[in-house]
C-alpha cells in the first residue's frame, strides 16, 4: 500500500490539516514542524496526490499551454520561460500542440478542462470566439503569448511586431540598402504577418524607397518556406541586397539557400531575421536578428497566470522591448 496523508500524520504526530498546509505552503505551523513533516513524507516515500490536494485548496497546481507548433524553437524558448516559473511555484505543465487546427484546440480545451488545471496560456495563435467561450465555461483564467484577443479583460504579454519590422528594415536602409526584400509570415495572419509587413512598409515610406510588390512574399514563419520564397526572390527580384525574414527558422532557410545557389553571405546577400532563437547564435554565419526576450516573455505569462490564480485579480496585458542583435549576416554597402 501506497503511504498516504494519514500516515504521514501519525508519523510526525500533527494533524492532517497541519500536514496539508505545509504540503501547500500555507503557513501557520512552526519551521520545527515543517521539517519534522518533510522529514517524515521523506522517510516513508509519501507522494502527494495532486487532486487530492487539489479538493483542499480548490487548486490542482498544473497549466496547460497551447502551440501551434510545440516542435518549433520558438515554441520550446517560451516554454522554457514558462516552466522555468511555474516550477518554482510548485506548478505543473500540461503541454498541447494544436497544429493550428481549430477541432484539435477545442479537443484539449475539453482534456484540460477534464484536468482540471487551474489556467491556460495560450501561445501565437488566435483566441477565437469559440475557444474563449470554452475556457469561459471553465472560470479559470488565461494569458496569452504572442498574441492579443479583443477581449481587453483577458492579458497578453508581447512585442510590438510592426514597430520591430519597422527597426529591422531602418536598420538595413542605415547599413545602405534600399533593395530589400521581406518574406511575410502568412498572409492571413492578423496577429503577426500583418504587422510586421505594415512595419516593412512604413519603414520603406519613411525613406523614401517605392514599394514593388514582388519583393514582399509570402512564407509560414517555418525553414522550409524561407528556403523556398527566397529562391522565388533570386528568380523575380535578382537585384536584391538584402533580405528580412519575419522569423529566424526563415532566415536560416534562406542562408541555406543562398549556401546552395553559390551566394555569399553577407557578401552578396544580407540577411536580418526575427526572434533572437538560440539557433540564430549556431548557423554560418550567425544571424542579425529582431530579438524578442522569448524566454522572459514566457516567464512573464506564467508569472501573470499564477497571481492571478492565486489571488483571482485581474492582470493587465504587457508590450514588452525588443532589441536588434548585431551578428555577422548583414553588411555594410559602400
Amino acid at each position: 500500500m501506497n503511504p498516504t496523508i494519514k500516515d504521514v500524520a501519525k508519523m510526525a504526530n500533527v494533524s492532517i490539516a497541519t500536514v496539508s498546509r505545509v504540503l501547500n505552503n500555507l503557513g501557520g505551523y512552526t519551521d520545527k514542524t515543517k521539517q519534522r513533516v518533510n522529514e517524515v513524507i521523506k522517510e516513508i516515500g509519501y507522494q502527494p496526490n495532486a487532486i487530492a490536494r487539489g479538493l483542499i485548496n480548490k487548486r490542482t497546481q498544473t497549466i496547460g499551454v497551447l502551440f501551434p507548433n510545440v516542435s518549433s524553437s520558438f515554441s520550446s524558448d517560451i516554454l522554457q520561460g514558462v516552466e522555468d516559473f511555474a516550477h518554482s511555484r510548485n506548478y505543473s505543465i500540461v503541454v498541447c500542440n494544436t497544429d493550428d487546427d481549430g477541432k484539435r484546440t477545442m479537443k484539449y480545451l475539453q482534456l484540460l478542462r477534464e484536468k482540471q488545471v487551474d489556467g491556460i496560456i495560450f501561445s501565437s495563435s488566435v483566441l477565437k470566439d469559440e475557444y474563449r467561450e470554452a475556457i469561459g465555461h471553465m472560470k479559470i483564467p488565461v494569458v496569452l503569448i504572442s498574441s492579443q484577443g479583443n477581449d481587453a479583460a483577458i492579458p497578453y504579454v508581447k512585442i510590438d511586431d510592426s514597430l520591430a519590422a519597422y527597426d529591422a528594415v531602418d536598420y538595413l536602409v542605415a547599413k545602405g540598402h534600399r533593395k530589400i526584400a521581406m518574406i511575410s509570415g502568412g498572409k492571413d495572419d492578423v496577429l503577426t504577418g500583418s504587422p510586421r509587413v505594415q512595419g516593412y512598409l512604413r519603414a520603406l515610406q519613411k525613406h523614401g524607397i517605392p514599394f514593388d510588390e514582388r519583393y514582399l512574399v509570402y512564407g509560414d514563419f517555418r525553414f522550409e518556406s524561407g528556403y523556398r520564397e527566397f529562391e522565388t526572390l533570386l528568380r523575380t527580384v535578382p537585384d536584391l541586397t538584402a533580405v528580412f525574414a519575419a522569423s529566424d527558422e526563415m532566415a536560416i532557410g534562406v542562408l541555406s539557400a543562398a549556401y546552395k545557389h553559390g551566394l555569399k553571405v553577407p557578401d552578396d546577400i544580407s540577411v536580418i531575421g526575427f526572434d533572437g532563437l538560440q539557433l540564430s547564435s549556431m548557423v554560418v554565419p550567425p544571424l542579425t536578428t529582431v530579438r524578442q526576450p522569448l524566454v522572459e516573455m514566457g516567464q512573464m505569462a506564467s508569472e501573470i497566470l499564477i497571481q492571478m490564480i492565486e489571488t483571482s485579480e485581474a492582470a493587465k496585458g504587457k508590450i514588452v522591448d525588443h532589441s536588434i542583435v548585431e551578428r555577422q549576416s548583414v553588411r555594410t554597402l559602400a
